[in-house]
């Protein structure tokens, strides 16, 4: 159908309300049938029955007094008091009586006067005439007790005898009329009740047969104009289900002119808009790491002003990077510093890291809340430094492959500096362009300890806040008390050799052998200390801290350091 969904929906819907009009039209005539013989009984025929037999149970009443009376009276000794109060309960029962039956009566007219009602007045004007009967009835059976009264007293046998069956007769009549009347009652109560049944079942059929009937027509009406619309829902969902299943090369093909082909195009357009977005996504995560990105939207990471955060800084940079660049074409070296990077940022991101920003070929990357735990930025950094070291293998590797040559590659080295304490964290930069960073005097710490490689021939140097923080699962030594350029405090400095459960004996021994030598070093014990570092480099002959620490002695052997010297080297250049 090429209507509207809006025309289809209203063609459905003024359809099931004509069905509904004609359902609910049927029940009201069926249902008023029904409601006529319910309000007659309501109220007219039932409370008739009730107020009759009242007065079947008033004069049954008075029938018992006057039987107490003549018990009463054929005593030895009659007692005046009971037969009193006797007679008294006779009058006033007699009374309630006439007081009903005139109530009767006046309903009886009030039934006559009813229009709205279709009342069986045939019956009621049997009842019209009977209940008069009752009530004459009942006052001739009041006057003979009465007569029997005189005569008992008067003490005439025979009077009174003839006046006592006289009593018994008119009790006998006043019980065949109300016998009529109830008998008339209970046949138009019931011939009511069964009509009243007889119409409900009718109604209730009628509008079953009805409401089937409109529900057939509703339905195959309803099927036949749904049935345009159930194809392009169903196509619509399905693309919904591919789009939240990651599939984004979904399209909805569009075969009708309503509001759901809009919609379909729609939604073909909003899926190209997603692949578009998805791509910038996907690149943008290149520049940004996504938990920034995730810890903005969530508000977990605020957008202005900074927090002093105690974070782990890292620093890394390829030795000889510029020199290396000489000999290779420039397209070489931006695949080369891809790989490389990405290498790098694979192992920080895998250890929680935050990879800040690449600074020609150095790496900043930096661990701390919200992104890592307080408790663990430091091991974690220590951890993604020496899995960096591990991977440099697998890429110098790729290096032939990379380059396609397999003569004068380039030797890939690496230097890292590690360093923890108080930054200053939070979006950066200027009102258009800003970037989520660290800065202080960490930053500058880590970054000096990269360049502090150089002196000491090492890999991986650390502050002293690093090495406590990052605990005993990993192994340090001590290698100097360094004042680095820029700097006017004075830092401990500890290489990070690896992982303590994987130290050799050999390699614990010339850990503790250098630090004996250090120590004696700063005490300017200069025999103990170039002991201690040649026994060093008896265990290991390229541990070049240890050649480091011997020319330094050999320099203070010809020239003492001044007094008061702290055993500190103050580095004088980066």
């Amino acid at each position: 159908m090429r209507l509207p969904i809006s025309l289809k929906i209203f063609s459905i819907t003024t359809a099931l309300l004509v069905l509904m009009v004609v359902v609910t039209w049927l029940s009201v005539l069926n249902f008023r049938q029904l409601n006529n013989q319910v309000r007659a009984l309501a109220d007219y025929y039932l409370p008739l029955q009730q107020q009759v037999a009242s007065v079947e149970i008033l004069i049954r009443q008075q029938i018992v007094h006057m039987e107490r009376v003549m018990a009463g009276m054929e005593v030895t000794r009659p007692d005046p008091e009971f037969l009193a109060a006797e007679s008294n309960g006779f009058d006033m029962r007699g009374v309630n009586a006439d007081q009903i039956v005139d109530s009767s009566l006046r309903m009886l007219g009030e039934a006559e006067a009813e229009k709205g009602i279709e009342l069986d007045r045939v019956t009621l004007a049997m009842l019209g005439k009977q209940l008069p009967a009752i009530q004459t009835a009942r006052q001739h059976f009041h006057m003979s007790f009465r007569l029997f009264q005189i005569e008992a007293q008067e003490g005439t046998v025979r009077s009174q005898k003839i006046v006592r069956e006289t009593l018994l007769r008119e009790k006998d009549t006043v019980d065949v009329e109300i016998g009529k009347t109830i008998d008339i009652l209970n046949k138009l109560t019931q011939d009511t009740a069964i009509q009243a049944k007889k119409e409900e079942k009718r109604a209730t059929t009628l509008n079953w047969i009805v409401t089937a009937i409109a529900t057939t027509l509703g339905l195959i009406f309803a099927g036949f104009v749904t049935r345009s619309l159930v194809d392009p829902v169903k196509r619509l969902v399905g693309g919904t289900r591919a789009v939240e299943a990651g599939d984004l090369d979904v399209e909805i093909r569009v075969s009708t002119h309503d509001e759901l082909a809009t919609l379909a195009t729609s939604f073909n357009h909003m899926v190209v808009g997603l692949r578009e977005k998805e791509h910038i996504r996907a690149t943008f995560g290149q520049y940004v790491d996504p938990r920034i990105v995730r810890g903005l939207l969530e508000s977990r990471v605020p957008t202005d002003g900074g927090e002093c955060r105690q974070m782990t800084v890292f620093f890394s940079d390829l030795e000889s990077f510029t020199r290396m660049c000489e000999g290779i074409t420039p397209d070489a070296a931006v695949r080369f510093l891809n790989r490389y990077f990405t290498l790098m940022s694979d192992v920080v991101r895998e250890r929680q890291g935050i990879v800040d920003k690449y600074i020609g070929d150095s790496v900043m990357a930096f661990w701390g809340p919200p992104f890592t735990a307080a408790a663990d930025h430091a091991r974690l950094c220590c951890l993604a430094a020496l899995d960096q070291m591990a991977r440099l293998e697998s890429f110098r590797a790729s290096l032939p492959e990379l380059f396609g040559v397999t003569q004068g590659l380039p030797l890939v080295n690496v230097r890292m500096g590690i360093a923890s304490g108080d930054v200053t964290v939070g979006n950066i930069g200027s009102e258009t362009s800003r970037g989520y960073t660290v800065i202080g005097d960490t930053v500058n710490l880590a970054s000096r300890l990269e360049q502090a490689n150089k002196f000491y021939g090492t890999r991986i140097l650390t502050n002293e806040t690093t090495r406590a923080l990052a605990g005993d699962m990993l192994a340090f030594r001590e290698i100097d008390s360094l004042r680095v350029a820029g700097k006017l405090e004075t830092v401990r400095v500890y290489e990070l050799l690896g992982l303590a459960a994987d130290l050799s004996e050999s390699e614990r021994q010339r850990i503790a052998t250098y630090e004996s030598g250090l120590a004696r070093y700063r005490a300017q014990d200069w025999d103990a200390a170039e002991a201690a570092f040649r026994e060093c480099l008896a265990i290991e002959p390229n541990d070049l801290p240890s050649q480091v620490m011997l020319r330094r002695i050999a320099v203070f052997r010809q020239t003492p350091p001044e007094a008061g010297w702290d055993g500190v080297w103050v580095a004088l250049s980066k």
